[in-house]
Order: structure tokens, then C-alpha cells, then sequence
């Protein structure tokens, strides 16, 4: 196993000693004090299923069989979403097909960043997650389950789900996605096109023809982003079954595999022969394994904030320091867009998971003492899904080469000696870079920083030119305390065709890019946030700042005691009233560092 892998893991074991041990004293409470129905009274029992058929009151009221709740985040306004609407009868079906049970224990909130981008509602995403976790758990207090199943798949969902989830770490759990719309227009062509209209070649009729052939049907958005970075964690961590993810929702291997995994978790329940809980799988081992996997594959740095909140709901503390280190030695495998041309349709034929699972355990850089659904091992892992002549899904073929070399590369062939993302630290503060998106040419700059502190005033100042020149771009008060931290995708185009135009330009916030942040030098999610007096508070128009990928640095180039004496600039007031944003104040003054996974949930 390689050396820093192993040394990372033990050092997260170490350092979350005292937290693991408390939270598995908390599991092991709930199972032993709160087993699934067997402590509800008959009125309680009995409003349980007072809405279920015959046969399944029958099945429930047994208490001989496993019962699962589906938590599912159905809507039919997010694209990846509206193919769950089904998925409830399905389960039931298969649940029923071994003699069990399904019932809909709760539908959690779930909204599209594609939609808030750069809109108000964007200040509510992140904290969407941590409302969709107590969500989660609300469904699940009635303590009728013996499982669970959650059906979700996009950005603050997955990560919201498996906070909630965790608070019933002893009950076994499957996650179930819904799989990537077909490929329309490219993601390389959509981007020309939003760049085009950044610099009025084209009108907003254009615009929205172009972005309407890209998103154009049921579905996960194409470009590898915090949705599908979900899905290939999520089967990292043994949850989701392998090469679930990414068949698309009309394929007909799509229904065996949410029947396979209804199987799966009855199998595990702890009435079965094979128990197996959420605890077990989720571990530092397996938190460890789903940062190499984000790394081999240049993922959303939304997944530094949100990794870090799963694992403490785990009782396990993660930290940058450990991400930085594992990108050191991880080597990057795919190049997906916006970190490769293709998409993650072309990344399932090159290979998909299955192929990454294959190269990463040769290379000794994955941890083996883990569990999953599946219950033999990582190899299982390696095998690509198929159907069997009964239509139901099978895994037998493995995956050791890759179809598209552009795509896909196996380790000693790798686009990159390092991961995807990094960490710069400085007087700013420390910061995370998708280098995997960013051409080498552009991972360095010094110059001079314009100051913004909404997206509108910088749009404006990129019309008139301001802007035409080696700049970087400072957003600052975007941070969780600020305004909930929304992504600032709508800086990215701008920047695009300044960069195109040959200046060096980069932008350095504290608030957080799309999952699909591309080609621009990027440094996110910096903290000390500027809400909290961050190094961001203290910089003025003009002052020169350096950035480099390759060392790590975020400095502003002050004289240290002119630095110290600086008054840092005040937060804008915020409007309170729109889209509900005064329902939140609540969170933004509670909420948890960036480098703590931003999250309510503090200790």
C-alpha cells in the first residue's frame, strides 16, 4: 500500500479516536434501546401502517421481516430527480418480492444550483444540505425501519442524506441514483456559447438555445460536478452499488440495479445472516478511499466541505491537510469535463468506476479493510453491471482496460504525477484550487487585485473594461457566515474570455465555484472567511497578489507590518427579505469554518 495513503489513514484514526469511539457508543445505544419497532406500542404500530395493503400489514406487523424507509428527494423540476418519481412502487415490489416491506418514510427539500446560479436563492444551498440531513432524520424518528434507502443524486442532497443517515448508523443503508441524461450539446459548446454572449457576440436567444440543447432531458447534468462526484463517492464508500451511477435513467439496466440494491440492504439487515450497518461502512478507511477517488478524477471542490461534514457525522475528523496530502501522491486518471473534453457519458464507455477501482488498487493506493453492499471486498468494484437472462443485474466482467485513452488512463499512464485539487495557504488565508481544469501556464500569477463583493458590480466592471488587464479578481463576504456561501458560477465565463484574451487573471474568494469550476485559477472557500476578519477583509484595490499552484501560495505582497495594521473592511448589510433568506440568519451565525465542512452541526 503506498506510504502517504497509509499514513493518512492512521493519522485520521488517531486523531478522531476519542469522536469514533463516542459516536459507535451512540450507535450502539440506538440498537440496543431503540430496535426498530419493537419498542413501539400497539397504537403507535399501529399508525404505522394503517395506510399500507393488507399483505403488507400482515408483512409489517410480523416484526419477522425487514421493513426499509425510503427518504427520496423527488421533484420534478431537477432533471436528476424526476426519474425517481417510480422508484417508491419499484422498492415496494422488490421488497415484496422477499417477503418485506417498503414504505416512503419522507421527501426531503432538494434544489438545483443550475437554477439559483447567481440568483438570491443560491445563498440557501449550502445550507440546504444540513436541512436535508435533520429532514432525513425526521423521517426516520418513527423508528420503523430496518433499513433505509435514499433516493437522491444531485449537489447539497447526497451529502445531506448520508449526515441524516449516519444518525442511524446502525441500520444498514443503500444509496439509489437515477443516472446522467443522454449527451446533447457539448459542454466544451456550451461554454463557447456562454462566453460569446459574456462578450455580446450573441443575444439572450442564443444563449438560451444553446444551454436548452445541453439540459435536455431527464437526468444528472453531463459535466462532472459536485452531482456526479456524489455518485462516484458514494460507490467508493460502499453505499451505492458498483457501476450504479452512471447508466442512464432509460437504460434497461436502470430498474435491476434499484431492485439489486433493495436486495442488498435486506440482506444486511440485522435479522439476516450477514448484518451489516452503516457504521461499519462508513469509516476513516472508507472517508480515506473517497478522497483518493476525488482526487483521481479532478472532483468538485464542493467535496472539501462536504466530505468533511460527512465525516463528522461520522465521528471522524478530516482536514485540508489531509486532502493536500493524498493529491500528492494520487495520480490523476480522468480528464471529464470541465477537466477533459468529454463527458461523463463517454467516461461509463471508457471504462467508469470500474476501470478507477482497478488502477487505484493496483497501485496500492486504496485502502482494502473496508466493507460495501456488495460484501466481498473492493474486487467487486472491479466488475461493470450487466443484465443476466432473467433481467436482473449481474457483475461478472472486470474492467482492466480503458476504451477511450483520452479519457481514461491506467497509473503509469497518467495525465498527471497529482491529484486534482490543492491547497494554498498565505497571509489570505488557505484556499482549495481544481488545478485538474487549470492549463500549467495559467497556475501562477502576481498582479494587481480588483475588489468586488457581489457578482453584479464585477459584470459591470468586466463591460466597461475595467478589467481588460493581469488581474485578480477578489470576491470577498461570500463566505458561510456572510451569506451562506453560494456558488459564483456566473464569474467564470468573464473570466474565460479574459484569460482567451491573453491576460493572466485568476479569482480568489471565500465563497465557492460550481462543482464544474473549469479553466480559470480558482482559489475557493478561502478561510478566515472576511466575515470573520480573513485576510480578504484586508485588502485594498491594487494590491499585488501572488498565487502558485505548484508551491501553495496565497499571498498579498504587504509589508508584514503595514498588514498587521490594517483595519479590515465591513460587511455589507444584507437584504433579509428575499426569498426567505431571514429564515437562515439563524445558520449564518452558527455555521462552522469552511475548513470544518461549513456545517451547523458543531460539536
Amino acid at each position: 500500500m503506498n506510504k502517504t495513503i497509509e499514513s493518512v489513514t492512521h493519522r485520521v484514526i488517531r486523531r478522531s479516536r476519542k469522536r469514533r469511539l463516542d459516536y459507535e457508543a451512540k450507535c450502539q445505544i440506538m440498537r440496543d434501546d431503540y430496535p426498530p419497532k419493537k419498542r413501539l406500542s400497539c397504537g403507535n404500530f399501529a399508525h404505522a401502517y394503517a395506510a399500507c395493503t393488507p399483505s403488507d400489514k400482515q408483512t409489517i406487523r410480523s416484526l419477522a421481516t425487514a421493513n426499509l424507509g425510503i427518504i427520496t428527494a423527488y421533484n420534478d423540476m431537477l432533471s436528476a430527480h424526476q426519474p425517481l418519481a417510480t422508484y417508491p412502487d419499484i422498492i415496494r415490489a422488490a421488497a415484496r418480492a422477499q417477503g418485506c416491506s417498503a414504505q416512503l418514510a419522507a421527501g426531503v427539500p432538494a434544489m438545483c444550483d443550475g437554477i439559483t446560479q447567481g440568483q438570491v436563492g443560491m445563498e440557501l444551498s449550502l445550507f440546504s444540505r444540513d436541512v436535508i440531513a435533520m429532514a432525513t432524520v425526521i423521517g426516520l424518528s418513527h423508528n420503523v425501519f430496518d433499513g433505509i434507502l435514499c433516493l437522491g443524486v444531485c449537489d447539497k442532497i447526497v451529502p445531506g442524506m448520508l449526515i441524516g443517515a449516519l444518525e442511524f448508523g446502525h441500520l444498514p443503508t443503500g444509496f439509489i441514483p437515477a443516472g446522467p441524461m443522454p449527451t446533447g450539446l457539448s459542454n466544451k459548446a456550451k461554454s463557447a456559447a456562454r462566453q460569446r454572449y459574456a462578450k455580446g457576440e450573441i443575444g439572450r436567444d442564443a444563449l438560451l438555445e444553446a444551454e436548452s440543447a445541453a439540459y435536455h432531458s431527464p437526468g444528472t447534468c453531463t459535466f462532472y460536478g459536485t452531482a456526479n462526484s456524489n455518485q462516484i463517492l458514494m460507490e467508493t464508500l460502499g453505499i451505492q452499488l458498483p457501476g450504479a451511477s452512471f447508466i442512464n435513467p432509460t437504460d434497461a439496466l436502470r430498474q435491476p440495479l434499484t431492485e439489486a440494491t433493495v436486495s442488498r440492504v435486506i440482506n444486511v439487515c440485522a435479522n439476516s445472516d450477514t448484518p451489516l450497518s452503516l457504521r461499519e461502512m462508513i469509516t476513516a478507511e472508507s472517508l480515506v478511499n473517497a478522497v483518493v477517488m476525488l482526487m483521481t478524477t479532478g472532483g468538485s471542490t464542493n467535496h472539501t466541505l462536504h466530505l468533511l461534514a460527512i465525516a463528522q457525522a461520522a465521528g471522524i475528523e478530516l482536514r485540508w491537510e489531509d486532502f493536500a496530502d493524498i493529491s500528492k501522491v494520487t495520480p490523476l486518471l480522468a480528464r471529464i469535463y470541465p477537466n477533459g473534453e468529454h463527458d461523463i457519458n463517454a467516461f461509463q464507455v471508457a471504462g467508469g468506476t470500474a476501470f478507477l477501482f482497478s488502477e487505484l488498487r493496483n497501485a496500492g493506493l486504496l485502502n482494502e479493510q473496508v466493507q460495501n453492499l456488495m460484501g466481498t471486498g473492493l474486487a467487486a468494484y472491479e466488475l461493470k453491471p450487466s443484465l443476466d437472462s432473467t433481467g436482473q443485474a449481474t457483475w461478472g466482467v472486470r474492467v482492466t482496460e480503458s476504451a477511450l485513452p483520452d479519457v481514461l488512463r491506467p497509473h503509469r499512464q497518467a495525465f498527471s504525477n497529482a491529484g486534482g485539487l490543492t491547497l494554498l495557504s498565505g497571509n489570505l488565508g488557505t484556499g482549495v484550487v481544481k488545478v485538474s481544469a487549470v492549463d500549467p501556464r495559467h497556475q501562477q500569477i502576481s498582479a494587481p487585485c480588483r475588489i468586488f463583493t457581489d457578482q453584479a458590480s464585477f459584470q459591470q466592471a468586466f463591460k466597461q473594461g475595467e478589467l481588460n488587464q493581469d488581474v485578480v479578481v477578489v470576491l470577498r463576504f461570500q463566505g458561510p457566515k456572510a451569506n451562506g456561501m453560494p456558488e459564483l458560477h456566473q464569474l467564470t465565463p468573464c473570466l474565460g474570455v479574459l484569460q482567451d484574451q491573453g491576460y493572466q487573471v485568476a479569482l480568489v474568494t471565500d465563497g465557492r465555484m460550481s462543482g464544474a469550476s473549469g479553466k480559470v485559477l480558482a482559489v475557493v472557500h478561502v478561510s478566515p472567511e472576511s466575515a470573520a476578519g480573513g485576510g480578504l477583509a484586508k485588502l485594498r484595490d491594487g494590491d499585488t497578489i501572488t498565487l502558485d499552484a505548484g508551491v501553495g501560495t496565497l499571498q498579498a505582497l504587504i509589508v508584514a507590518n503595514e498588514w498587521a495594521d490594517r483595519v479590515p473592511a465591513t460587511m455589507p448589510a444584507i437584504e433579509q427579505n428575499a426569498i426567505g433568506r431571514q429564515l437562515f440568519t439563524w445558520m449564518r451565525n452558527i455555521v462552522s469554518t469552511s475548513e470544518t465542512g461549513a456545517s451547523i452541526f458543531n460539536d
